[in-house]
């Protein structure tokens, strides 16, 4: 169950990411609530999840989901460029999350 968690917390930093991005310098309320109650979910299952996990595999998983979520969205939906040296960056980070869920 903490690893279900953990990375629906993971997916969660996606969420606040992106509408931190899409907040425009917080003047967009729609965009800074968003972030907030992702915020608060993310943490909330991020603590929820090192009642069982050890802090080292858990926040690098989490952290790991949050970065290849919040570069995947900017480039399928934000337009931002996919270069190969990106596409090998984030299969490196995969693998590494990846393998500390495997090696726990």
């Amino acid at each position: 169950m903490a690893w279900i968690v953990l990375v629906l917390s993971g997916l969660m930093e996606t969420v606040w990411a992106v509408s931190l991005a899409q907040s425009d310098g917080f003047r967009n309320a729609r965009m800074v609530a968003v972030f907030a109650v992702a915020m608060v979910l993310s943490m909330l299952g991020l603590g929820f999840a090192l009642r069982e996990l050890p802090v080292g595999t858990a926040y690098a998983v989490w952290t790991g989901i949050g970065a290849v979520g919040t570069a995947v969205f900017g480039i399928a939906v934000l337009g931002e460029p996919t270069t190969v040296a990106r596409i090998v960056c984030l299969t490196l980070i995969v693998c590494g999350v990846a393998g500390l869920k495997v090696l726990s």
